[in-house]
């Protein structure tokens, strides 16, 4: 779901867009982010979002990675906002596909660590072009 929106956030004191890339893998880097679970993340990462009032723009699962394209106000950094959707995501995976755990074995579904950059307004145009390509690059 690519939602190709441009606002800014106020806050007390402050007028705000800060937009960030984030890409994760599963344990492993196994190749499960497919089908019912790749749908199913997508919705738990959009439930987490709306929940803690961020705002997603993008969303690509690859067989062995994600990207997101996430909007988080000021107050919120990426390291949490990581922590919150791969902890609750993590969480229900392994409850509602329980045979996840042929694959990846103890309690977490991803694994350590997570790339972040952050997007100003000129580079967005280009990170979602990259990010629609990397689903074509997959299918070559």
């Amino acid at each position: 779901m690519k939602i190709e929106k441009i606002f800014f956030w106020k806050g007390a004191h402050s007028f705000h867009r800060l937009t960030y890339h984030i890409v994760c893998a599963p344990k492993y880097r196994n190749r499960i982010l497919q089908g019912k679970l790749a749908l199913r993340l997508r919705e738990l990462l959009f439930q987490c979002a709306e929940t803690n009032r961020w705002f997603v723009h993008d969303v690509e699962a690859m067989p062995d990675h994600l990207h997101m394209l996430i909007q988080l106000p000021a107050n919120v950094t990426p390291a949490k906002a990581v922590n919150f959707f791969k902890g609750g995501s993590s969480k229900v995976l392994r409850k509602e596909f329980p045979e996840l755990q042929e694959f990846l074995w103890g309690d977490s579904f991803w694994q350590d660590g997570y790339f972040v950059e952050s997007v100003g307004r000129l580079n967005e145009k280009a990170m979602r072009e990259y990010l629609k390509n990397q689903r074509n690059q997959e299918n070559l």
